[in-house]
């Protein structure tokens, strides 16, 4: 049997590895991981359709579709303010990455944390709910009102992980981005208001007692191998012990399209990797294992 991968999921708020065919591999911190890539990568479609062509898409890119399918992908995506009549309610959220990365988005409220857990985010609170145009607009509002920008670097996020203030200290920061955003005139006449409530995720996320964060995977390629012990999963990164002792960040984005199989017990890792950078001034803005 072929086992391509599809990428993370955080289904029921715990992490797993999707497969073609609505397979997943649920994921286990303390695990050890060693799998190998084989053949070449291949668009895996988008909303839930087969890619026509098998497209070959290159090793490097996080989005891992062909240009065909991911335009069909942002077609209807709230995110790209390109599917703007969706009926049901929505919610604005104020979300902290670490020291200074703070933003302001939307999820439907259907979703839950959802959203939270696939952006990486530490620490979080709702701030109101509504329709989906006036949660849209309240988003632009304060993203201009507060200086924050609507997305955060993922090299920012995982370098920020190792070394997180107590849950307090996150928690206060968050407060202050809550308290700035009620005194924004206007869109509570649109939205209703939701009371603070500091939400953390890095229990969920296993981020306790992480070593120096040593570099990230920049691609997987054929026959290369990755293997390690899984310390943290945030958002679609994978933080792994690696046999040599390195602690380093696998975007599992990059895994999406692949084939990979099995590379048994002490396989070397043999994927590229690019050292660790210092991290910007805070500121400033399972059976393949």
């Amino acid at each position: 049997m072929e086992w391509r991968c599809r990428g993370i999921t955080w289904g029921g708020g715990v992490p797993g590895l999707r497969w073609r065919g609505g397979r997943v591999s649920a994921l286990a911190y303390g695990q050890e991981l060693a799998f190998r890539a084989v053949g070449e990568r291949r668009c895996p479609g988008a909303r839930g359709n087969p890619c026509p062509l098998e497209a070959v898409v290159p090793g490097r890119a996080t989005g891992g579709r062909c240009a065909e399918c991911a335009r069909l992908d942002r077609a209807h995506s709230v995110a790209a303010d390109t599917f703007l009549d969706d009926p049901q309610p929505y919610r604005v959220y104020l979300a902290w990455f670490g020291p200074g990365m703070t933003k302001v988005g939307i999820t439907a409220e259907a979703r839950g944390e959802a959203r939270l857990l696939e952006q990486g985010a530490v620490t979080f609170s709702w701030l109101g709910r509504g329709p989906l145009m006036a949660a849209r607009r309240t988003e632009e509002v304060l993203r201009q009102a507060l200086g924050v920008p609507d997305r955060v670097a993922y090299e920012r996020k995982r370098v920020a992980r190792h070394t997180l203030p107590t849950a307090p200290d996150r928690a206060v920061e968050v407060r202050e981005l809550y308290g700035r955003a009620r005194e924004v005139g206007g869109w509570t006449e649109t939205l209703e208001p939701l009371e603070f409530a500091a939400r953390d995720h890095a229990g969920a996320f296993g981020l306790d007692g992480l070593p120096p964060f040593a570099g990230t995977v920049t691609e997987l390629v054929d026959g290369g191998v990755v293997s390690g012990r899984l310390l943290a999963a945030a958002g679609p990164d994978l933080h792994l012990l690696d046999p040599g002792g390195r602690c380093l960040a696998l975007d599992t984005r990059l895994m999406g399209g692949w084939v990979l199989q099995g590379a048994g017990d002490g396989g070397a890792f043999s994927v590229p990797v690019s050292e660790a950078v210092s991290a910007v001034d805070p500121s400033s803005q399972g059976e393949l294992f």
